[in-house]
């Protein structure tokens, strides 16, 4: 038996989107970030020292299953338009702030940063947009409905 979902009762709110992005933006900045403290820079820096060991590939594993996650539901959410527009307005944004002079960006690190947030803020929506949608339109998805 299906059971009725309410748009106005689903649970959704700002924080539960901040929450899911402050998910998408540790595991972003876990894998990779130009400080040089991330598991990108711990792994390879392994596999040239000839140290790779079960620790490592644990980690490898867990952020495999955490982008397979986020990446699954964002492209099973927005598909290959909806990653495009929120790229496309996301850089809008970037472009703007840049226009303003809010936003320097003299160095490559300065620019990776905004990609690494810009990716984990689409990752964000993606996870999420079932949720919005349901709460702009008040239509549920297929997957939302429990038999």
């Amino acid at each position: 038996m299906a059971r009725s979902i309410d748009a106005s009762t689903s649970g959704f709110t700002l924080l539960s989107f901040v929450w899911r992005w402050i998910a998408a933006i540790a595991l972003v900045l876990v894998t990779f970030n130009p400080s040089g403290h991330s598991a990108y820079h711990w792994i390879t820096s392994a596999i040239g020292g000839s140290t790779f060991g079960p620790l490592h590939l644990l980690l490898v594993g867990v952020l495999l299953a955490g982008w397979a996650v986020f990446w699954i539901a964002t492209w099973r959410a927005l598909d290959t338009l909806g990653v495009l527009l929120s790229a496309i307005i996301l850089g809008a944004i970037i472009w703007l702030l840049v226009d303003l002079g809010w936003v320097a960006t003299d160095s490559v690190s300065a620019l990776t940063w905004i990609a690494l947030f810009c990716l984990a803020t689409i990752l964000a929506i993606g996870v999420s947009w079932s949720h919005i949608s349901r709460r702009i339109t008040g239509q549920v998805n297929v997957e939302d409905i429990d038999d």
